[in-house]
């Protein structure tokens, strides 16, 4: 694996919110979304040169609108702004900056059009006891649940979990145990009380740039290579999985009776299954390889279709997806390819399986550069056969940035479950 991963200092470096993979204890948008919201890390000499959260027109319906710039609220200063998720009313989106783990709450229900920043949570690390990075933006009854990359002592992998309530005040902290203290993303699965998390690395590593990280093989040794189960409303560690490579981003399948996760490996390129045994312990296994392993493809983000059956893999370094029928999870079988761009990250599919969107930005320091440097947003259709282009935004062009993560917005869903909610409340109270 050193090796290939050597090779990649030979050409420009090439390097990841989707409603399926939303919280199940928050609504889902099951209709044609509206609006696009795209987190955005901020360029020197671009635009304003700040982070930003970009609403994109995602309604064909609203031709104006539709695959244009509708708003963008810039926060100040670059932060490397990266994930982000909706409370569980959806009211409020967070989001956080993974270099000095400033977190951001912005309110989308009061015009979702155009979110105001209206909440700015900088005292994580120390509310946290040393927490940094903040990740994923997990919605749990009443609070956020955010994963850390790193620590602020020897800023390596070792990390935890922070919640706070949704009025942004601290609760606790979870550390990772010993021997799996790398974090990433976390998922919960309520029916069968466990959450799963995975493991990245440090901010020496994710702050640095890739080639340099690849050129260092001190630094290769500091990336995770375990998953970890946990007793959900325990809030406790039961299992510790062994998944070399760096297992990134986790997708719990949907349907009722399938007690299984897939996640992918960033170093080795394969497809994991993360299943639970008659038992009742959890088994990962090693289901494909994504592309030639031996070139490091460098799958980044996953999204798994509604019904079960699709699993969409970004790979960075080809700026591709490649869909696999994962109807039988234990043999994917690769069904579609498309390149996206030079490079590509984020995934994100609608509830409704029709409609696909990515973007192109991983970290600021492990982005390509030059001309395989394009940044953008890209909406694709999906037929269940193959991907059609519909829209892109060149977020270059449009002075906005490096676009990351994207999250889903509707008016409808708005007027019917917040506004006549506040509505019926107010007359209550008369």
């Amino acid at each position: 694996m050193g090796a290939a991963l050597a090779a990649l200092l030979l050409s420009p470096v090439r390097v990841r919110g989707d409603e399926t993979c939303m919280s199940p204890y928050m609504p889902k948008i099951t209709g044609q979304e509206d609006y696009v919201y795209v987190l955005t890390l901020g360029i020197d000499g671009v635009g304003d040169g700040s982070d930003k959260l970009v609403t994109i027109g995602g309604n064909p319906a609203d031709p104006a609108r539709y695959g244009k710039v509708i708003s963008t609220v810039s926060v100040g200063g670059r932060h490397e702004a990266h994930h982000g998720g909706f409370g569980e009313d959806r009211r409020h989106l967070w989001a956080g900056g993974l270099d000095d783990s400033m977190i951001w709450v912005f309110d989308v229900a009061g015009d979702p059009a155009h979110p105001k920043l209206v909440r700015t949570i900088d005292s994580f690390a120390k509310e946290s006891g040393g927490v940094i990075g903040p990740h994923t933006f997990f919605a749990l009854p009443g609070r956020m649940l955010i994963t850390g990359l790193s620590n602020d002592k020897e800023r390596g992998g070792r990390t935890g979990l922070v919640e706070y309530n949704n009025d942004g005040k601290f609760i606790q902290t979870l550390w990772l145990p010993e021997h799996a203290e790398y974090g990433y993303d976390a998922r919960v699965q309520p029916r069968l009380n466990r959450m799963l998390t995975s493991s990245f690395t440090g901010w020496n590593n994710y702050m640095t740039e890739f080639g340099k990280v690849v050129a260092d093989p001190e630094a290769m040794k500091h990336f995770g290579s375990t998953m970890v189960v946990w007793d959900f409303h325990a809030r406790k560690p039961i299992q510790t999985l062994a998944v070399p490579g760096a297992p990134l981003e986790i997708r719990w399948a949907l349907q009722p009776r399938h007690n299984y996760a897939f996640t992918t490996t960033a170093l080795t390129s394969k497809i994991w299954l993360v299943e639970q045994q008659d038992d009742g312990a959890f088994k990962a296994t090693a289901v494909a390889d994504i592309a030639d392993p031996k070139q490091t493809p460098l799958p980044v983000d996953v999204s798994l279709s509604a019904d079960d059956r699709f699993l969409f893999v970004d790979t960075f370094m080809d700026g591709s997806c490649r869909v696999y029928d994962v109807s039988d999870p234990h043999h994917p079988r690769l069904v579609h390819t498309q390149r996206i761009g030079s490079q590509v990250n984020m995934v994100s599919e609608t509830w409704d399986g029709k409609r696909v969107y990515f973007t192109s930005s991983l970290l600021s320091n492990w982005d390509k550069k030059g001309k395989d440097g394009e940044q953008f947003l890209k909406a694709y259709g999906w037929d269940g056969k193959r991907l059609t282009p519909l829209f892109a935004v060149d977020f270059l062009k449009e002075g906005l940035g490096r676009p990351h993560i994207m999250l889903f917005g509707q008016e409808r869903f708005y007027k019917n479950q917040i506004y006549a909610g506040d509505a019926a409340r107010g007359a209550g109270l008369r």
